[in-house]
């Protein structure tokens, strides 16, 4: 063997610690309410995935099912049922964590006419979180924008990184902000679970600084476990660096 291959080798790049997710504080994007959407089917689901939450450190959960008129028709009552039966088991098991519940909302007609009539369901009181179909870019965006903002509300665009019609667009992302959109982050998107290109976007919103919440979208005990397991992913990290607002859902 040479000098040259002797001097060449690459350095092993440094393990840094697990993440403390404790920092972050308030998960204010999961599924955990029991059998109303595509997230934990039974409320021995839901508590398994509240405890290993606990485990991670988080101190505030805001269960956020799906209001999405063809798939799953919940209402601000059938959420409200559903998180008191929640509420009651934590109570019961002694299992100490704030634990409230809100929507993600799918944006189509039903969402545009809560809105008008204020009735759309929000967490912290104002932030409305929304979401989009991947497969295409929704149609009247500033329209829909407007509406939230005009009635009180402050829209909360979930999952950025996801849609693919904004990749390798960073013009779009400037626009939302600019118009007083809040950017949500999947923190499994950071670790590529969703594939290199929304790993991509996740790491540039991150290093621009474009992340208002991040969320972990958790839907199964797994998705819990993988954050577990690449909790040392230094883009993690770098989420120290953020003005995150996850904390402040936390009085």
């Amino acid at each position: 063997m040479g000098l040259f291959s002797i001097f060449s080798k690459k350095k092993p790049e440094i393990q840094l610690p697990p993440f403390d997710f404790s920092t972050i504080g308030v998960d204010m994007h999961s599924h955990l309410l029991p059998g109303i959407d595509d997230g934990a089917a039974t409320l021995d689901h839901s508590i398994g995935m509240i405890l290993k939450f606990k485990e991670l450190g988080y101190k505030k959960l805001i269960a956020t099912p799906h209001i999405m008129m063809d798939c799953y028709q919940n209402t601000p009552d059938i959420i409200a049922k559903k998180h008191a039966e929640v509420k009651a088991e934590l109570k019961r098991l002694n299992i100490d964590i704030e634990f409230e519940a809100a929507a993600e909302n799918f944006y189509e007609e039903e969402l545009t006419q809560s809105i008008k009539e204020k009735r759309a369901v929000t967490f912290n009181g104002k932030y409305l979180l929304f979401e989009y179909s991947f497969f295409s870019e929704p149609s009247q965006i500033d329209s829909l924008i407007f509406d939230m903002t005009v009635n009180g509300y402050i829209p909360v665009l979930a999952h950025y990184e996801r849609y693919p019609y904004y990749f390798n667009n960073p013009a779009k992302i400037e626009e939302y902000r600019n118009k007083g959109v809040q950017i949500q982050v999947n923190l499994l998107s950071i670790v590529g679970h969703y594939g290199p290109e929304v790993m991509k976007q996740s790491h540039y919103l991150i290093d621009n600084k474009l992340v208002d919440f991040v969320s972990l979208d958790c839907h199964r005990i797994e998705h819990l476990e993988i954050l577990e397991r690449c909790a040392s992913h230094p883009y993690f990290h770098k989420l120290s660096d953020l003005p995150l607002k996850n904390k402040s859902l936390h009085q």
